[in-house]
């Protein structure tokens, strides 16, 4: 991602209306930048993202001396926005520039493994044995993990779940992570974190020649849209929502075609040999799965997310709302 060298007035002019912008402490700039450094992005760009993402951090620290902690992030964003990527830049600012205790966990972390995804496919319908859709993820499980580390104290311990996206199974229990103590911030991502159920008359028509071919009668996009009524109470958990908006489903497909040989490159031939990482039609089908609940997201969320960071077709961020300030 990219921020356009003439997008200034974001970091001057939102910071000014906040009531103060707190200084960095001198014994974190330090370790900030090194932190920085470590997130193994290209050269100058998590710099950028950190010019970037400072003034929401400021924000967050704001908002945090008016609500009990944790506050929880929510940031929503279609495959390839950078979300997580966003996710990780925050965290590095909250702990190593302003020294909070910071959580992150994704949406994702919460898929259902291979075999219950099975018997839904067998017992609702076929095309739950994909991971994505709401009513593929475990929300009971969300709920318990976000109720956990709002309860926390000092020396809790909170397993935070972890899902293997190359081997579509969840990590082994010792290699879940391990949270202690209690959070200033919860940052909760994912590519429909914070959606809302469709009306019903927007079922009808398909939207992808997926629903066409293999759900004609529209039953597996209709318990989809009721699974994510069943989501909501995992989403009121938010307490600020910022959208990465990608500028259409079309570009979708090609950032997670990136994602997707960052992924290959990381593995090593044996792994890549028994991993199910995706590419050509294979990955277009999945991301059909997608599709209908992103186009829905990308028309209705931008009129409730407190912060919409509009992308354009280059990755750059070309507008930024904010709904949020007082």
């Amino acid at each position: 991602m990219n921020l356009k060298a003439d997008y200034v007035p974001w970091p001057h002019d939102f910071l000014r209306s906040l009531h103060g912008l707190p200084d960095l402490p001198p014994d974190h700039e330090k370790s900030l930048q090194q932190a920085i450094a470590r997130l193994k992005l290209p050269p100058g760009l998590a710099a950028t993202l950190a010019r970037l993402y400072y003034p929401l951090a400021v924000y967050l620290l704001e908002r945090l001396a008016e609500i009990p902690s944790p506050l929880v992030l929510g940031i929503n964003g279609a495959q390839g926005t950078g979300k997580s990527t966003a996710a990780r830049i925050l965290k590095v600012l909250l702990e190593r520039g302003f020294g909070r205790h910071v959580c992150a966990i994704s949406i994702d972390d919460l898929y259902l493994t291979r075999e219950a995804r099975g018997e839904l496919a067998i017992n609702v319908h076929p095309l739950l044995a994909t991971r994505g859709v709401p009513g593929t993820h475990n929300v009971n499980l969300g709920l318990r993990v976000l109720e956990s580390l709002q309860k926390a104290g000092p020396h809790s311990e909170t397993v935070i779940p972890r899902f293997d996206k190359a081997h579509d199974q969840p990590f082994p229990c010792a290699d879940q992570e391990i949270f202690v103590g209690h959070p200033d911030f919860i940052l909760f991502e994912g590519w429909c974190v914070g959606a809302v159920p469709e009306p019903l008359s927007a079922l009808t028509r398909p939207v992808n020649e997926l629903e066409r071919r293999e759900d004609g009668d529209g039953e597996w996009r209709r318990y989809v849209n009721k699974c994510l009524a069943d989501y909501q109470p995992l989403f009121q958990k938010i307490d600020i929502l910022a959208m990465l908006k990608a500028p259409s489903f079309d570009k979708v497909y090609e950032w997670r075609a990136l994602q997707e040989k960052e992924l290959q490159s990381q593995l090593s031939k044996t792994e890549l040999r028994n991993s199910r990482l995706m590419s050509g039609e294979k990955l277009k089908r999945f991301l059909m799965h997608y599709e209908r609940l992103t186009r829905w997201m990308l028309t209705e969320m931008p009129d409730r997310a407190d912060f919409t960071f509009e992308l354009d077709d280059k990755h750059s961020v070309e507008k930024i709302t904010v709904k949020v300030v007082r």
